[in-house]
């Protein structure tokens, strides 16, 4: 059974250039190094979400927290 999956990709001439001359340089091949940078890149994107979610339930939970108060010290007066 095949685990790997092909596909095509276009770039601009410049960012081609890079490439080869990276998988030149590092002698790794170009679908090598296309798979590191799109983990790379999925990685960093799962992180940002991630902490954009964090911020986001931080701000929910002082909301309620607020509320919270705010009814208990209505049930004590």
């Amino acid at each position: 059974m095949r685990t790997k999956k092909k596909m095509s990709v276009t770039l601009d001439a410049d960012i081609f250039e890079a490439i080869e001359v990276a998988a030149e340089t590092h002698k790794i091949a170009k679908s090598q190094l296309a798979q590191e940078a799109f983990k790379l890149w999925l990685k960093n994107r799962t992180d940002k979400l991630m902490a954009e979610g964090y911020v986001e339930m931080a701000r929910e939970d002082k909301e309620f927290a607020d509320t919270a108060l705010d009814a208990q010290k209505e049930i004590l007066s």
